[in-house]
């Protein structure tokens, strides 16, 4: 613990839903942190929900201001760091007008994060990537860390190209410099929040539980806890074995109508306004043809895209969460927010 207390660790982007994870397990192991942010004036609310548990941990975090798309503010954010875990990366909540609007930010983003360690002399760079950047190329269930997303493939929506890009990108660059790299590529990320800052993965469970959905089309997503997300980058940070390895962390594969049936018993108060059936494949791909959202599943529908999480079991020790727990933990943080509409309203 005390050889923690020198050990800083730079977060990027540490308002997101993951880095605030990160960041808060960080403190609690004994870590000094300086986050990222894109705007100052929101460091002193990050600091007060990621110290919540324990305020006098604000004395260990710092913020500096860099921006993905902005070379200003990287090199002073990892000078004096020992480590970086770069989170920091655009997550839609549709598709894009153009893809670069995705692409660009995470790739040269990823890359000026990258240089700025490089140049600071850090031991190991942990980045976030995804199984976007897995499971969308001519691979078969279970992916492993040898898949890849085909970038220029009928099945890579912007999103996905955006996650591969930037992930061979950073791969590319490390191998040029000899840096230190680890990467992990997490399944669909629930779990408890820490603020009202989510995402993609959140707001699908906010959609389910305020009724948005009449019915749901085949899809399905390898799920994991973001309290085990967390602690996968943490263990790939110091872990010897963790150098040079890209790490998948999910566990089991659900559809989107197994994700319904787990919140109408988990909360029955709401089960009213949970689908239980399922649209055909065959409209779903009509629908995609004006509508964004299809046509960013059309591609997936009935397709299995579990994964093989064995490599970071055995290396890391890691394990995960029950996939009930972390999904209802996400739905009770909502409620707990205020988020989802109360029964009798909209119902």
């Amino acid at each position: 613990m005390t050889e923690r207390k020198s050990t800083t660790v730079l977060v990027t982007g540490i308002g997101g839903f993951v880095a605030g994870h990160i960041a808060q397990q960080l403190l609690d192991q004994g870590y000094a942190i300086r986050g990222t942010v894109r705007r100052m004036d929101s460091a002193s609310r990050i600091a007060a929900r990621v110290c919540r548990q324990a305020p006098a941990d604000e004395a260990r975090i710092e913020f500096v201001k860099a921006d993905l798309c902005q070379d200003a503010g990287w090199a002073q954010a990892a000078a004096g760091c020992d480590y970086v875990i770069h989170t920091a990366s655009p997550f839609p909540a549709g598709l894009p007008d153009h893809e670069d609007d995705l692409v660009v930010p995470a790739r040269d983003g990823a890359l000026r994060v990258l240089r700025a360690a490089r140049d600071a002399r850090v031991k190991r760079v942990v980045m976030t990537s995804s199984i976007a950047a897995t499971n969308h190329g001519s691979g078969t269930a279970p992916f492993t860390e040898t898949d890849w997303t085909d970038p220029d493939g009928p099945r890579a929506t912007p999103y996905y190209k955006a996650k591969t890009l930037a992930e061979r990108a950073a791969w590319d660059f490390a191998s040029s410099c000899a840096l230190d790299l680890a990467v992990i590529n997490p399944g669909m990320i629930f779990g408890p929040l820490s603020g009202a800052n989510f995402g993609t993965s959140i707001g699908l469970l906010l959609q389910l539980m305020n009724g948005k959905f009449t019915r749901l089309p085949r899809f399905g997503f390898p799920v994991v806890d973001v309290r085990d997300v967390a602690d996968a980058h943490i263990k790939a940070m110091t872990h010897p074995a963790a150098s040079g390895q890209r790490f998948l962390v999910a566990g089991k594969f659900l559809w989107l109508k197994d994700v319904s049936d787990i919140l109408a018993r988990a909360f029955p108060d709401y089960a009213s306004r949970l689908p239980t059936g399922e649209i055909p494949d065959w409209l779903v791909r009509v629908m995609a043809l004006i509508s964004p959202m299809s046509r960013m599943i059309v591609h997936e529908l009935g397709r299995d895209l579990s994964v093989d999480s064995s490599k970071a079991r055995r290396l890391l020790a890691w394990r995960s969460r029950d996939e009930a727990e972390c999904i209802c933990a996400g739905v009770q943080s909502l409620i707990n927010l205020k988020l989802i509409e109360p029964m009798g309203k909209g119902s």
